[in-house]
């Protein structure tokens, strides 16, 4: 048998339900018909939920917890056109609180929300979409997911819409949107800017004041401006400025105009129609603060063309400014000294400005409390000081240099580079750079040195470049610890930080103590790499190099080979011999600190008498094994000590140059035999044959080989236990020790001669003498023989001379 067929399913009844009337009592009741698949129930519960949210934001929170943001976000993209504009109606409401903006933000919901912002949808459905979007528009990353989704576009459409509340839901969309520069580019590539303009002429107050700062925002776009001409903004702003009734919007539309002053086209446009007459006219009309900063904005604007500057002058418009500084407010005084600035780089109005009592009036804000105002005068005051002597005076005797260097410590950054700036301008007069100095500037300045603001530092190295063509301020500088971070800053790429750099330093490399404490810093090393570089090298670089060296002449002996005549040898000149490039040379002090060692010694140069038991000891012990004439001349003073407990730690004595006596004598010597000489010529042999003398006579050049001044200067190290050797101790010296010597007793009594290293130990020196066998006699350089036959004078590139000079 087959099983039995199973009995087939009932079908459903075609009875028809009797409709069933629903009354939901509870939040919780309507929010659970959200779920309903009746459309009639969906409208019904969408309304209600629409009018518990709008009593309150308690009731939009507890809809929030109790589950009905889901199903709303699903229901505005439900087919019935009535369920979705409840629904709308329902989710735009409850947007505007913000627990429900942060949940919704969690919710992928901005693509359904632009979808039905397109025209065909309700106007209801508008309003509240955008509703929603306003509220979520705030937040950048919110931001960001309506214009990837493309909603710029509809939004801007929008603009035109007959519903107000739709008009300013979009707009403050796009308003929110603007805020970043690729929103910007977007509202006048999708045809925002004529509706915007549109929207200025609208009958409610809010969504004027609204399309104004859209518009200062996009206006900063280059591209907005050039649209923004060609829709007759202009025109436009000009007819709200002219119109009394719309006197609340006249801020706003100064500022756009200042945005779009900048182009060049702008300012022709706006002076052809009349606007640059209506721009004075606000400035002189006693205004609104608001009002007044931004018209004084717009002048600022037009003033940055030469052609301009040169109208506005015309205009009388420094007396304006001269006036809009004694008002009483801080937005227009710091817009009027922005202006004064700007019309500085007219000749004639920096003297109108002094001339109008402007001056003192800016000194004035410089004891204001507010820093953007404080530091707008004290750039007014740096582009009126600039070049106009008149106007550093006037700054000077309102004071404003003592407020100035106030303004150096502690300020900020801008304030404190404006004021750096004023600062050396007036300083290039000296009887305000005394007043300068006596005020402490150059130790204020040592602390803006370390900064890592450009401007801050061109400002300051200008300043201290100015300032230190003094002695005592260079000396000042150097005590406060400014030369390190001014070598610092041979570091900088920035060229003009470099540049003012170098030129500070050049300037500082005038007192020797300060070149040698530079150069211990690394100063030579840097400037050396800089003069390298073709892309950093300039002449402040090379002039700071030269200055250094000049400065230093120990160095510029061990990195040129060379010293000319005027470059006089004085105590504390050491020869190191030849350095590479980008050696470190050490101090004298360095060097005497390290252990003896095998290279050859460091000769030093020191006339001066003071006197030293242990150096007088050294000497002493080195002139004992010295048989030569020049051991009959030295007389070294030997003085004793009180013994001390040898328990007890002796203090570390300073270092001290060592002295030498038998230099002394020489010099001594030479100013009483050769000075006395007429004959230039003479002067020169009787000076070569005292050397020769000095350092064991002449030596023929087939024997110079057997000569022992190696053996000698290393049994000088050995004495004296030490690399520095002075040079009054050489008694067995040859080309380079001879010619040093020369050098430094030359510079002692007048005699005019350079000092020149070549290879392999070889120096020599070359004197300016005066041919006598030619008529008239020239002036001809000669080398000066203290070798092989002391006294004798070599022509130039004779075999003579090359032989002396080459191996």
């Amino acid at each position: 048998m087959g099983k039995k067929a199973k009995k087939e399913a009932e079908t459903r009844c075609n009875e028809p339900f009797e409709p069933l009337p629903v009354e939901g009592k509870t939040p919780e009741t309507v929010v659970l018909l959200l779920s309903s698949q009746e459309e009639d129930i969906l409208v019904k519960a969408c309304e209600a939920i629409y009018t518990y949210a709008e009593k309150g934001d308690d009731n939009k929170c507890y809809l929030l917890g109790l589950g009905a943001l889901e199903p709303l976000c699903k229901l505005i993209s439900n087919n019935n056109r009535l369920v979705r504009r409840n629904a709308f109606m329902a989710l735009g409401i409850m947007a505007t609180n913000g627990e429900v903006k942060s949940a919704l933000k969690k919710k992928d919901v901005i693509p359904s929300i632009i979808d039905k912002l397109s025209l065909e949808e309700d106007t209801v459905v508008h309003e509240f979409a955008t509703l929603c979007l306003a509220s979520l528009s705030v937040d950048f990353v919110c931001k960001v997911q309506i214009f990837d989704n493309k909603g710029l576009p509809p939004l801007i459409q929008l603009l035109s819409s007959p519903d107000p509340d739709v008009k300013n839901n979009s707009l403050e969309i796009i308003f929110n949107l603007v805020q970043d520069q690729k929103s910007r580019q977007a509202v006048h590539e999708s045809g925002g800017i004529p509706p915007l303009l549109e929207l200025l002429k609208s009958d409610f107050p809010a969504i004027q004041h609204l399309a104004l700062k859209t518009l200062q925002n996009v206006t900063t776009d280059a591209d907005t401006c050039n649209t923004f001409r060609e829709e007759q903004g202009f025109e436009k702003l000009m007819e709200i400025l002219s119109n009394t009734d719309f006197s609340d919007l006249h801020a706003g539309t100064l500022q756009v105009v200042a945005n779009c002053l900048s182009d060049s086209e702008s300012l022709q446009l706006i002076h052809k129609d009349g606007g640059l007459k209506r721009l004075m006219e606000f400035v002189l009309t006693p205004n609104t603060p608001a009002i007044q900063s931004n018209a004084v904005k717009c002048i600022t604007r037009v003033a940055h063309s030469s052609e301009n500057r040169k109208l506005l002058h015309e205009h009388n418009v420094e007396k304006v400014l001269v006036e809009l500084l004694s008002v009483a407010d801080i937005s227009v005084q710091t817009a009027t000294c922005q202006a004064v600035s700007i019309m500085s780089f007219h000749l004639a109005s920096k003297d109108s400005f002094r001339d109008l009592g402007g001056i003192p009036a800016v000194v004035q804000l410089l004891n204001n409390e507010s820093l953007v105002l404080k530091e707008a005068a004290a750039q007014a005051l740096s582009y009126l000081t600039h070049s106009n002597q008149l106007n550093m005076f006037a700054v000077y005797e309102a004071g404003g240099h003592e407020v100035l260097v106030q303004q150096l410590n502690g300020s900020g950054l801008r304030t404190l580079a404006n004021s750096a700036a004023t600062l050396g301008n007036m300083a290039a007069q000296e009887v305000i750079r005394c007043s300068i100095l006596s005020l402490g500037a150059v130790k204020a300045l040592v602390e803006p040195l370390n900064s890592t603001d450009t401007q801050l530092l061109v400002n300051t190295t200008r300043c201290l470049a100015v300032l230190t063509c003094d002695t005592e301020a260079r000396a000042e500088l150097q005590s406060a610890g400014g030369l390190h971070p001014l070598v610092n800053l041979l570091r900088s790429y920035h060229k003009e930080v470099l540049h003012n750099a170098c030129w500070a330093i050049s300037v500082c490399a005038s007192d020797g103590p300060a070149a040698v404490e530079m150069c211990t810093f690394g100063a030579l090393e840097m400037l050396q790499e800089i003069n390298q570089s073709v892309n950093r090298r300039s002449r402040f670089s090379k002039l700071a190099m030269i200055s250094l060296l000049n400065s230093n002449l120990s160095a510029k002996y061990s990195l040129t080979s060379h010293l000319a005549s005027t470059d006089l040898i004085c105590d504390g000149f050491y020869d190191v011999g030849k350095a590479r490039a980008g050696q470190r040379i050490l101090t004298l002090e360095e060097m005497s600190k390290q252990p003896v060692n095998e290279h050859r010694p460091i000769i030093v140069v020191n006339t001066a008498a003071e006197e030293t038991v242990e150096t007088e000891e050294r000497q002493s012990n080195a002139s004992e094994t010295d048989t030569s004439s020049k051991a009959e001349r030295r007389t070294p003073r030997k003085k004793k000590e009180e013994d001390k407990q040898k328990d007890e730690p002796l203090p570390e004595k300073p270092w001290k140059m060592m002295d030498d006596v038998s230099l002394q004598l020489l010099i001594k010597e030479a100013k009483e035999s050769i000075i006395p000489l007429t004959d230039e010529r003479e002067q020169c042999a009787a000076l070569a044959r005292l050397v020769s003398e000095a350092m064991g006579g002449a030596v023929e050049m087939e024997r110079l080989h057997e000569y022992p001044w190696v053996l000698h200067l290393s049994e000088l190290k050995f004495q004296l236990q030490a690399n520095v050797v002075p040079i009054g101790l050489i008694s067995k010296g040859i080309y380079g020790h001879r010619a040093l010597l020369f050098k430094c007793l030359a510079d002692c009594i007048g005699l005019s001669c350079t000092l020149v290293r070549g290879e392999y130990n070889r120096a020599w020196n070359e004197v300016l003498l005066f041919n006598r066998e030619e008529r008239p006699a020239q002036p001809c350089r000669y080398t000066v023989d203290l070798m092989h036959q002391p006294g004798s004078l070599m022509a130039p590139n004779t075999l003579a001379a090359v032989q002396y000079q080459t191996i």
